[in-house]
């Protein structure tokens, strides 16, 4: 099956690039209009003329398209809010060739990519009041004393196979208590999850440390 991906970046040399990479792996074709081809994936440059990428995001995340954020990390300070618009991952524009193959895949999967490092960015942002805590969401009531555990260590950025580590359970147990958690949430990835524990104030900022 075909992985199709549109570049959205206003730089010509870094879209001639990334298609090289893509086009360069078996299953992955990069086409070029998310209207005309509906992509699995768009590689999106969160910093664009006209109409930036959290903007562009926040119209596609509500459909099927997935959005993987393109940044320079280090001095980037929209992480949280292209969380917030629907963003299902991140990718360093200097990322090595493998991570970018990795990274389409897991996305265009209908899994998130967050590592540790952009849960630490999400908390930061937090902390530095970018956006104000809401009242806790009455879905969590909805959450086992147990599966409010794992939404915890979600927040943290552990993946499946360290909070099985954590908890001392299988990771395919993990794995079952994640399902439930998104679907009794109603949240379409670990990505929302995140975002949903900070803004209620099930997990402080200091706790993922």
């Amino acid at each position: 099956m075909t992985t199709t991906v549109v570049l959205a970046d206003d730089q010509a040399l870094v879209r001639a690039g990334f298609r090289m990479i893509l086009e360069s792996e078996a299953g992955f074709e990069v086409v070029a209009a998310v209207e005309l081809h509906r992509p699995d994936v768009v590689l999106m440059d969160i910093r664009m003329p006209n109409l930036d990428g959290l903007e562009a995001t926040r119209r596609l995340a509500p459909g099927d398209v997935r959005v993987l954020i393109l940044t320079t990390f280090s001095v980037d300070d929209y992480v949280y809010e292209a969380l917030r618009a629907g963003a299902s991952g991140f990718l360093l524009k200097d990322a090595p060739p493998e991570e970018l193959i990795k990274a389409v895949r897991v996305v265009a999967s209908g899994n998130a990519l967050l590592s540790p490092a952009i849960t630490r960015q999400v908390i930061e942002e937090f902390v530095r009041g970018g956006t104000p805590r809401a009242k806790p969401a009455p879905a969590l009531e909805l959450l086992t004393v147990r599966e409010l555990e794992v939404l915890r260590h979600m927040a943290r950025g552990l993946s499946n196979a360290e909070i099985a580590a954590e908890l001392v359970v299988s990771e395919t147990t993990v794995k079952t208590h994640v399902g439930r958690v998104l679907m009794k949430l109603q949240l379409r990835d670990r990505v929302q999850a995140v975002v949903l524990a900070y803004e209620s104030g099930l997990v402080q900022p200091g706790a993922a440390e």
